[in-house]
């Protein structure tokens, strides 16, 4: 069986970070690890306590991970401050972790801020440099890139520059596209793959960006190309939505007990 893992932070209300990571693993048939960067109060409604772990207790999870229960693939989720990601940048390359999502959490779908200011430079100057695949909303890959972020121009624009960066690949997602029918860009050295699906009516979309993130990393786990596991994640991620169980009074969690695609 092979491993993979996140290294993010708890979801009280269990739709999102760790907690939706360790499904979408399961799902997939991956055997998930962790390593806990902070504690979060929060539900559909939004987030109300951040509890940081200390970073040397980051660092004691993924020496113990990489002494007897190595990933083949890993990702990322919110880290929180500047120094928490610092340290897990130090901790990817320190294991020599080449199968690597970034995800760059920054801002909820409640709308609260998840990561300090200063922490955005340490994804542009240390995570983005070791990833495999960084999978950015608009609004995140504006942040990373520098520019705004609105259509599938300034997509394929920002996914260019996070290549310039030293990512492998972007996947530059368009949920935040004011249009009917949503665009995401996978971009990559040998050239762009564009995904489209119309828009879903639906406010369950808590979770929505770690569950992707988990899914691709689930697919390298299991040794997929990095394109299959794209349109697996997606594909998982989409049947997610529309079978969502419809909890909470806020923004409500996807249904990760849908199926992942077939080997």
């Amino acid at each position: 069986m092979k491993i993979a893992c996140t290294i993010a932070s708890s979801d009280s209300g269990g739709g999102a970070g760790i907690q939706a990571d360790l499904k979408t693993f399961h799902q997939f048939g991956v055997f998930g690890t962790s390593a806990l960067v902070a504690l979060t109060a929060q539900n559909t409604r939004g987030v109300t306590g951040v509890h940081v772990a200390p970073e040397a207790f980051i660092t004691a999870q993924l020496d113990a991970l990489a002494g007897d229960l190595p990933p083949a693939a890993i990702k990322t989720g919110m880290l929180a401050t500047a120094p928490h990601a610092r340290v897990v940048a130090e901790g990817i390359a320190r294991h020599q972790w080449r199968e690597y999502v970034c995800d760059p959490v920054m801002i909820a779908t409640s709308g609260d801020r998840l990561l300090d200011p200063a922490g955005e430079a340490v994804y542009r100057e240390a995570l983005v440099p070791l990833s495999r695949l960084v999978t950015p909303n608009l609004d995140e890959a504006a942040v990373l890139v520098g520019f705004p972020v609105t259509d599938p121009e300034s997509m394929l624009a920002a996914g260019q520059a996070l290549l310039r960066l030293g990512a492998r690949a972007a996947l530059v997602k368009g949920g935040h596209l004011t249009t009917s029918r949503l665009v995401d860009l996978l971009v990559t050295p040998e050239g762009v793959r564009r995904y489209e699906h119309d828009r879903l009516s639906t406010t369950s979309t808590h979770g929505t960006g770690c569950t992707l993130s988990a899914a691709i990393t689930a697919g390298l786990a299991l040794g997929r190309d990095l394109e299959r596991s794209v349109t697996d994640a997606l594909d998982f991620l989409q049947r997610a939505l529309r079978s969502a169980p419809g909890l909470g009074r806020g923004h409500g969690p996807l249904n990760h007990m849908v199926k992942a695609p077939k080997p």
